[in-house]
């Protein structure tokens, strides 16, 4: 589906097996979907990013066709669902593909793992771009009312087991309807068949659990592993893009939160909803193409402190 061109593959990790698909020639670029998607959000990018890049995008832990802790292939009594614990699935898939070094690119859910990664791994990635967001220790201790009706989301997720598991079980596809067509701008973003890959990972009870767990760790492990690096600053150059009809955009200052954290921070509101690699490709494509450009033209010694 839409990724013809690239070649697809299955890793096993210590938190699990992670699928991906991979194309193109050049510096490579991993590409991290946010949430209720899997690696089809980029459908509409990936294949031209492979023009100049060799571009790979996985599905997280607990999506699409990855794995997750306590399924068939996973590390036994792993429960670490930790942006921490992510990034380390993708890193090491990243190098058993060969890639010692590579930039990130993350949209939401993965925008925080892409984060997570430069902070622990920071001779790595060569360049970060975020999309929509800001850290989750900043977005918390931030929050009021309009957080608490906004990105309803995370408290919902976060709730005790099984609460958010048996809810969701009652109607999945309203679940994942509501959030595409509640959050994005641009109609008929999301071609049905897409729209129907989405919904069908939220059929699967062990899926939708690790997710929650994922939002519960956002509240608990995820704001402890950014408390204890804030003061860090990143080196290596960060694009930050966000809606510029969103909370992001409405809330905060995108752009001064994350200079708090890196030392080389560019990006810009685009016109689109909280989806903008499917709302915006064309938009997405020419932001990416024209950072990693630069980003990854210059030695990694030129750009460390």
């Amino acid at each position: 589906m839409v990724f013809d061109d690239f070649d697809e593959f299955t890793i096993e990790t210590a938190g699990g097996r992670v699928f991906g698909v991979r194309a193109g020639t050049g510096p490579a670029v991993l590409l991290l979907h946010g949430m209720p998607q899997t690696h089809l959000m980029w459908r509409s990018v990936a294949p031209r990013l492979a023009g100049e890049f060799t571009v790979v995008a996985t599905d997280l832990r607990g999506y699409g066709a990855s794995g997750f802790p306590g399924a068939e292939g996973a590390e036994a009594g792993l429960h670490d669902h930790s942006m921490r614990s992510l990034a380390v699935d993708q890193v090491s898939a990243m190098r058993e593909q060969g890639f010692a070094e590579f930039s990130v690119v993350g949209h939401d859910r993965g925008a925080r793992c892409a984060f997570r990664m430069a902070l622990d791994h920071p001779d790595t990635i060569n360049a970060l771009a975020v999309m929509d967001v800001i850290p989750t220790a900043d977005a918390y201790a931030r929050a009021d009312r309009n957080f608490a009706l906004g990105y309803w989301v995370w408290s919902f997720l976060a709730a005790p087991r099984p609460v958010p598991e048996r809810l969701i079980a009652g109607d999945p596809d309203a679940f994942v309807d509501h959030l595409l067509d509640t959050w994005s701008d641009i109609p008929n973003a999301f071609d049905p068949k897409v729209r129907q890959s989405y919904r069908e990972q939220f059929h699967e009870p062990s899926r939708v659990h690790a997710i929650c767990e994922q939002y519960r760790a956002a509240a608990t492990d995820d704001i402890e592993h950014d408390e204890h690096d804030r003061g860090r600053r990143l080196s290596m150059p960060v694009l930050v893009l966000w809606s510029s009809t969103g909370a992001v955009d409405s809330w905060y200052d995108p752009l001064e939160i994350w200079r708090s954290w890196a030392t080389d921070v560019s990006g810009a509101a685009v016109q689109a909803g909280h989806f903008i690699p499917e709302e915006a490709p064309d938009v997405t494509v020419e932001s990416l193409t024209r950072f990693l450009r630069t980003a990854t033209a210059s030695p990694r010694t030129q750009r460390r402190p």
